[in-house]
């Protein structure tokens, strides 16, 4: 894809309004449809666009296969560390009433850490499994 000049100017426009809608995903996910898995899903999309339009070597200059192998286990010890700290606070297992003075804001700061866990997560995965079936026969 290196001489489409056409496919290298249309992505260079569209990869930002897709990282900003999935942004806009994660963060309006507790008020109406979407959230983490929905965001990561489409910021994991859009490196793999990248990748499609601009070559494998340039998508992992920008995002390196370790910093997305790290992406991974970190949302998951981002959903975990949620739970745990919600029982350091004295209540159960993902119970965010504490996070917060009133248990209304403390749910809504609990799900938004979530769910960040979760788009961390997901978008790390889709990316590994990209880089991973791409980059086998090299």
């Amino acid at each position: 894809m290196r001489l489409d000049i056409v496919f290298r100017v249309a992505a260079k426009m569209f990869i930002p309004f897709i990282l900003v809608f999935a942004l806009y995903v994660q963060f309006h996910g507790d008020f109406g449809p979407g959230g983490g898995f929905q965001a990561g899903v489409m910021a994991g999309a859009m490196v793999i666009f990248y990748a499609i339009i601009f070559g494998l070597e340039a998508a992992q200059r920008i995002v390196p296969p370790r910093v997305v192998e790290l992406m991974v286990p970190a949302g998951v010890a981002i959903y975990a560390g949620v739970g745990v700290a919600s029982m350091l606070l004295g209540e159960n297992f993902l119970n965010y009433s504490p996070f917060a003075h009133d248990p209304a804001h403390g749910q809504e700061y609990g799900i938004l850490l979530v769910e960040a866990g979760v788009f961390v997560t997901v978008s790390g995965t889709m990316t590994v499994i990209f880089y991973t079936f791409v980059g086998r026969g090299r």
